[in-house]
């Protein structure tokens, strides 16, 4: 277990695991071949002290190489302890939150007619994207379905989905908010007895078959930006999420990281319909996170997800994306120009349009004669300050950066591969 919790620092755990139990079949083929066959048919007290003997090196040996210190394998799962069934008897029982959801997530995977898989991640902040995206890593079906973990489903959920589906398109979900007061009704072992649908208020009902028909209204106008896609609730095919490259993970926080793969998703050719028709989740009811806002334009997330630019297949998502994965649309004078020089050295092995050409990011040098001269999801003026002003090009253009003169050779690399990182 030390050589697992020390490898897993440097290595997926994965890796770690499956050399630590190589290196343990190894060892315990050498003790046996180097200590215990020699000691058959020694007396009893002998083969206790050899064995005794062989855990003290063992213990000491892992110490010498492992070092002395305590390690532990951070699973993502809080460790916290948590009181359950008080209310069922007075006391309850106080548990480790992470026992208790391993055994919740076993009892699960023992009984259910499916494969069933657990992923976790740090708590570090909300980084809803960045753990939607590892599940789908991990996820084998064509077809992937998201529900926020604070939501429950009605009977025949997953069935209408399934139902539903249609190549190019997906699926738009929502849910009823349940009040406080519910809470009392949501007994875990009961629920299959329960009419959940019931649950939801009128109210929220009536809410939901409005949004249904908003939803119908704006497809059958294909509206370039709604329906829009709430992440607690939708289903889309697996190759369809991949094109894009799934979330942006560079949301951190409350909100639009769900409107932003809405939007990513139109653009290259899915449509979004509703599926509030046929099926919907309930929302239990609970405490706010400190960084959802009470109105959306207010969200840490939404000067990110305004900016103009954004590419479909989105720079940091289930892959990273590097300078050279991006297709670039480049000036004829690039070498001509004064920031050339550090740009050609930047975009060693990058993919280049011709003129004309349809490309992701479209790169236009002031000071230069360069124009933007092919369709392009990003235009990008890179322009050293003092170097003048061009109405019409900055008009056109979705980003212009900045660059002072008096950059040295490397702060000006520096300045630029940060830019090229993260423009999109």
């Amino acid at each position: 277990a030390l050589a697992v919790a020390r490898m897993a620092e440097v290595m997926p755990l994965w890796v770690a695991a499956v050399l630590g139990m190589g290196g343990m079949v190894l060892v315990a083929m050498l003790i046996e071949r180097l200590v215990l066959r020699p000691l058959v048919n020694q007396d009893g007290v002998v083969l206790l002290m050899a064995t005794l003997g062989v855990s003290y090196f063992m213990d000491g040996f892992g110490q010498t190489v492992w070092g002395s210190d305590i390690y532990k394998i951070e699973l993502g799962i809080p460790k916290e302890p948590v009181m359950i069934l008080d209310g069922m008897f007075k006391g309850g029982i106080l548990v480790n939150k992470e026992d208790f959801v391993a055994a919740i997530v076993a009892a699960y995977a023992a009984t259910a007619p499916f494969p069933v898989r657990l992923i976790t991640q740090p708590h570090d902040g909300f980084r809803l994207a960045q753990v939607r995206n590892r599940g789908a890593r991990i996820a084998t079906g064509d077809f992937l379905l998201f529900l926020d973990g604070d939501c429950i489903l009605p009977r025949d959920h997953v069935a209408a989905y399934l139902g539903r589906r249609r190549p190019g398109t997906a699926q738009l979900g929502y849910c009823a908010r349940l009040p406080k007061e519910a809470l009392s009704s949501l007994v875990p072992g009961r629920l299959g007895a329960i009419d959940l649908v019931s649950l939801a208020p009128r109210a929220e009902r009536r809410l939901l078959a409005q949004r249904h028909r908003k939803a119908a209204w704006h497809s059958l106008v294909r509206h370039p930006s709604k329906p829009r896609l709430a992440g607690g609730n939708f289903g889309v095919w697996r190759a369809d999420f991949q094109r894009v490259n799934g979330f942006d993970e560079r949301f951190v926080g409350w909100g639009q990281e769900d409107d932003d793969l809405g939007l990513r998703l139109r653009s290259s050719g899915v449509r979004l319909e509703s599926i509030l028709d046929r099926t919907f989740s309930l929302h239990v009811w609970h405490p706010s996170d400190p960084s959802a806002t009470a109105r959306w334009r207010d969200g840490a997330n939404v000067t990110y997800f305004l900016r103009r630019g954004r590419l479909a297949f989105c720079r940091q998502g289930l892959v990273p994306r590097p300078v050279e994965s991006v297709l670039w649309g480049l000036p004829d004078d690039l070498r001509t120009t004064a920031l050339g020089g550090p740009l050609a050295h930047l975009r060693v092995g990058a993919r280049h349009a011709r003129p004309g050409e349809p490309c992701e990011i479209d790169l236009v040098i002031r000071p230069g004669n360069g124009r933007f001269l092919r369709p392009a999801e990003c235009r990008l003026v890179l322009a050293l300050q003092g170097s003048g002003g061009d109405w019409w090009l900055h008009r056109r253009a979705d980003r212009i950066q900045m660059i002072s003169p008096n950059l040295s050779h490397t702060r000006c690399l520096d300045t630029l591969s940060d830019l090229l990182s993260h423009v999109g």
